[in-house]
């Protein structure tokens, strides 16, 4: 990853007649997404560009962007330093109404450190669905894995999200050991040799789990949608009409969402 200061988003627009294509926001503090080829081009509110994807590419397209002019590189993101076996996890659809919880897990030695970054892994989050699927199965190829996908109804048999999360990370790294777990941390996170917030972004092996995770987590909705009969949407904010269709269906709560999320309870 390379990171660009002070970049204006006007400017950045240029590139546009250079064969970039816009792409959809994924967060509010993003103003601009580019793409090209197998590059990401991610401009924020604070004038900073960030690219990711292919290291052969990224280099080409930061020295394209340092020649035009459009911002100062200030420096190249890389992840931590790390030496040995390393096993990361990370989960999804923690916070989703409709679907259950994934958990992932990637191990990595030395050598297959190298190929994730070479791969272009980077945090799920700043990556789109259409760019989750490929990479997913390219990691899959590449490093030991494991994916721990509950649908709802089994979901709904914890009382304890805490308890969940702890015991399918804790299997996903018993699994992949020997080596040294790595933990993207969460409220009430009890297991792990490292647990740290926001890992994602800073160990490879947890930016590979949570593309994993991310993919199990997209099969969960496409396998309940068609079960559904309908489109089920994603996150908490907007959910209300689709757990109508839920209730208008008379189809049965448990088998689509967490019955335990307060949204949930009010409406049925």
């Amino acid at each position: 990853m390379v990171v660009f200061e002070n970049v204006n988003k006007e400017n950045l627009l240029k590139l546009l007649q250079k064969g970039y294509t816009q792409q959809g926001l994924k967060s509010y503090h993003e103003i601009l997404r580019l793409k090209k080829q197998d590059v990401i081009l991610i401009l924020y509110n604070s004038g900073k560009l960030l690219l990711q994807g292919d290291r052969e590419q990224v280099k080409h397209i930061a020295q394209e962007i340092t020649n035009l002019k459009l911002g100062k590189k200030t420096k190249s993101e890389k992840y931590r330093p790390e030496t040995g076996e390393i096993i990361g996890s990370d989960e999804s659809l923690k916070g989703d109404t409709f679907g259950g919880l994934v958990v992932a897990a990637v191990k990595a030695d030395n050598e297959i450190r190298k190929k994730l970054i070479e791969l272009g892994v980077a945090d799920s989050k700043t990556l789109s669905d259409k760019e989750i699927i490929p990479l997913a199965r390219k990691i899959k190829i590449i490093a030991p894995c494991e994916v721990r996908s509950l649908f709802p109804e089994e979901y709904n048999h914890y009382q304890s999200i805490t308890y969940l999360l702890n015991k399918l990370h804790q299997e996903c790294a018993t699994y992949l050991a020997p080596g040294k777990h790595i933990v993207d941390k969460y409220p009430g996170c009890a297991i792990g040799d490292i647990q740290e917030e926001k890992a994602e972004s800073k160990y490879v092996e947890v930016a590979a789990a949570s593309i994993l995770a991310r993919e199990a987590a997209l099969e969960q909705f496409n396998a309940l949608s068609k079960l559904a009969g309908f489109t089920l949407p994603k996150g908490s904010t907007h959910v209300k009409e689709a757990l109508q269709q839920i209730k208008n269906h008379n189809l049965e709560p448990k088998k689509f969402v967490k019955t335990n999320f307060k949204n949930v309870q009010e409406f049925f």
